[in-house]
């Protein structure tokens, strides 16, 4: 029968295990010590003259067997915040009125709204198509725009070929002097969403904001998981369940499932509160 090795042996540090950092720290007593790796993952020390230490907890484990960190919801803006949010978005120029719009029509990532160019738009269909190689799971989708971003995007249109002359590739252009003509890049439009933001006190708008909006509206208009998910460009279903449980669509179905005669009982005792003058 082949012989056990010997456990792994390190010289001269004992673990501390105190979670500060400071995993290893000189022995202060009972001469040298060393670790001692034992069955199990644990770890044992002793000293050199053979007085056994604590064993101490398991070796860290790796990171791909580590549980990940929930994740914290979207925030959604309600309906009054949205209003300050649009008033302020009015004043911005039409570049930046029409990146706000498709952001959330399509419900846009940063790097996918930059990176839009003038040939991915299928404009008497209202539709974008979204290249693979702009998207964050690499895979092409589609995506609809309305009637307000319609306008905006013919109307930029017009404004760019005065300012660029026609030129195809990435529709957002820069037109600082020092970037004149350049494509927008993602620092740029979350600049711009920072100054939204500043201007109408709503300091947790991200670029991401008009994204999450736009997939919870959808759960709310009864679009399935699955719809919702092709439209996001989610490869997860578990993330989209997050903008379903946002929309609070199922609360409201199981509220009207409720018993008939409850319902109309408690509905009649909270009109009087719609009643007071």
């Amino acid at each position: 029968m082949l012989d056990r090795p010997p456990p792994a042996i390190s010289e001269g540090v004992a673990a501390s295990g105190d979670g500060t950092g400071e995993r290893d720290r000189p022995a202060t007593s009972g001469g040298r010590v060393v670790l001692l790796r034992v069955p199990g993952g644990r770890r044992a020390a002793r000293t050199e003259s053979g007085t056994p230490g604590t064993v101490e907890p398991p070796w860290p484990s790796s990171a791909a067997g580590a549980r990940a960190a929930p994740r914290a919801a979207p925030w959604i803006p309600n309906e009054n915040v949205w209003q300050r949010v649009l008033v302020a978005c009015a004043t911005e120029p039409l570049r930046n009125r029409l990146m706000v719009a498709l952001a959330y029509d399509g419900a846009l990532r940063r790097e996918e709204l930059v990176q839009l160019d003038v040939g991915d738009f299928e404009h008497a269909h209202r539709l974008i198509h979204l290249r693979a190689e702009t998207t964050k799971s690499q895979r092409a989708r589609e995506v609809a725009f309305g009637v307000t971003s319609s306008e905006l995007f013919v109307a930029y249109l017009n404004e760019r070929r005065g300012m660029f002359g026609r030129i195809d590739g990435p529709l957002f252009r820069s037109a600082s002097n020092r970037n004149y003509g350049k494509p927008v890049g993602p620092s740029t439009w979350s600049k711009t969403v920072e100054g939204i933001a500043h201007r109408a006190g709503v300091a947790r708008l991200s670029t991401h904001t008009f994204r999450d909006l736009r997939l919870t509206d959808l759960a709310r208009a009864d679009w399935t998981i699955d719809q919702i998910a092709q439209y996001a460009g989610h490869r997860d279903w578990a993330t989209t369940m997050r903008y379903i449980h946002l929309s609070g669509r199922e609360l409201a179905a199981r509220l009207h499932r409720a018993s008939p005669s409850i319902q109309r009982d408690r509905e009649n005792l909270l009109a009087a509160l719609a009643a007071v003058r």
